[in-house]
């Protein structure tokens, strides 16, 4: 759907678009830092875990779209990225809303916007959006579908078409903002086999863990199948409009709009999350956010099949 569309669930889509590409940098130290930055890198010891989680705090109270932080152990600082939107003016509101631990502040530019991944591709579709499918499951001795979700939060029904005939079902559960997940509940005889396909590798999900920093995931996109590496567990993605998701990982594979809710997972077979946002494309390069799939499962009983 197009960005200055409005959702049936009466919100103007514009605010899901403002989170896409600001991502990309969050903990490379090759972005571009705003003036003064610089200055605000401390050694690791200089703030304690207290302190950081204060500062993590301010930044969250700041309440700036199109930004996305965590506490980076490398240089014991709160890592901030700022998309194009975020004016000067708003990084001064998130400096001085730290107050004295502004210092513990890293502050980086990036280019594009911060947003999620509801518009575009395939292959489960609303009636006015469309997302991807995550992972297929069973709960409370029913079949499921793993999606994001901000894309089970707006709209009550999917297909498997984009004509509307190939029902899949409605909406069973959802945990947006906050957190990024839901539960489509199958009612058709649709097929959902317990695997992946990526790049025409049909690949067996046997597991499920968590992510850890500097392994390769995968990502089975609408848009392709493209791989990265981990960079960053338990960040905190402020998309706009009070849609502020904790507990992202980020990895360097590239996704586009209609990526949300598709599967991160290892070529060894385990799911390790959905997509939730990212930044940039796959043309000049992007960054994915996901949601780690043990939260998802624990919070709603679900086995993978």
């Amino acid at each position: 759907m197009n960005p200055q569309q409005t959702s049936n669930s009466g919100r103007p889509t514009a605010r899901w678009g403002r989170l896409i590409a600001a991502a990309s940098c969050l903990l490379a130290l090759a972005a571009m830092a705003i003036p003064g930055a610089a200055q605000a890198v401390q050694a690791p010891s200089a703030f304690t875990s207290a302190e950081l989680a204060r500062a993590e705090r301010a930044v969250l109270a700041a309440d700036v779209a199109g930004t996305a932080w965590g506490v980076d152990p490398a240089t014991g600082t709160v890592r901030v990225l700022a998309d194009e939107t975020v004016s000067a003016a708003e990084i001064g509101r998130v400096r001085r809303g730290a107050g004295d631990l502004s210092p513990a502040l890293t502050i980086t530019r990036t280019p594009g916007e911060l947003r999620t991944f509801l518009q575009g591709g395939e292959p489960i579709y609303s009636t006015a959006g469309r997302c991807a499918a995550g992972f297929n499951g069973t709960a409370g001795g029913q079949d499921v579908l793993i999606t994001a979700g901000h894309c089970t939060s707006a709209f009550p029904t999917w297909y498997a078409d984009s004509a509307g005939t190939a029902l899949i079902g409605p909406t069973a559960a959802s945990s947006f903002p906050g957190n990024d997940y839901g539960l489509i509940r199958y009612v058709s005889s649709l097929s959902r086999p317990g695997t992946v396909i990526c790049n025409g590798q049909v690949i067996d999900i046997i597991g499920a863990r968590n992510p850890t920093i500097g392994e390769t995931l995968w990502v089975a996109a609408p848009t392709g199948c493209t791989s990265g590496g981990v960079t960053a567990l338990n960040l905190t993605i402020n998309y706009g409009g009070a849609d502020i998701v904790h507990g992202l990982g980020r990895l360097t594979a590239c996704t586009e709009p209609g990526s949300s809710g598709a599967p991160v997972f290892t070529m060894s077979g385990y799911a390790v999350g959905i997509v939730s946002g990212g930044s940039g494309n796959c043309s000049t390069g992007g960054t994915t956010y996901f949601q780690p799939i043990l939260e998802i499962l624990n919070a709603y009983g679900v086995t993978l099949t």
